[in-house]
């Protein structure tokens, strides 16, 4: 049963020893949600950082916890959280790319029916 302790320990120590920066952007990402709660349109998706800066933080406290206790259990659940994050992070990334996409064309087409319609002129 040693061996299983020592086998957490090892793999969590990554993660335990970077667990104030995982803390720290916790808290980074939460006031980024709070502040946001503060504007008009802002107040509806301030829950997700909010929401990510409470899973980092919850990887961080599993991720010493289960080093302490070597219980692969809670390894598992500090590991499915970051999992979590990333996922969210990814669909978020996602969204905004094809915004930002939308964006351009709807402006590149502006920019034309602008051109054509200053050549109409001539």
């Amino acid at each position: 049963m040693q061996t299983d302790s020592n086998a957490v320990g090892a793999v969590m120590a990554p993660l335990v020893n970077g667990k104030l920066w995982l803390k720290l952007l916790g808290v980074v990402l939460i006031i980024c949600g709070a502040l946001q709660v503060l504007s008009i349109v802002g107040i509806l998706w301030a829950w997700i950082p909010i929401w990510l800066g409470v899973l980092l933080f919850q990887a961080a406290a599993a991720a010493e916890q289960a080093v302490s206790s070597g219980d692969a259990a809670t390894a598992a659940r500090a590991t499915d959280k970051l999992r979590l994050f990333f996922m969210i992070q990814g669909i978020m990334l996602l969204v905004a790319l094809l915004a930002m996409a939308a964006m351009f064309a709807l402006g590149g087409f502006a920019m034309l029916a602008g051109l054509a319609g200053a050549g109409a002129g001539w």
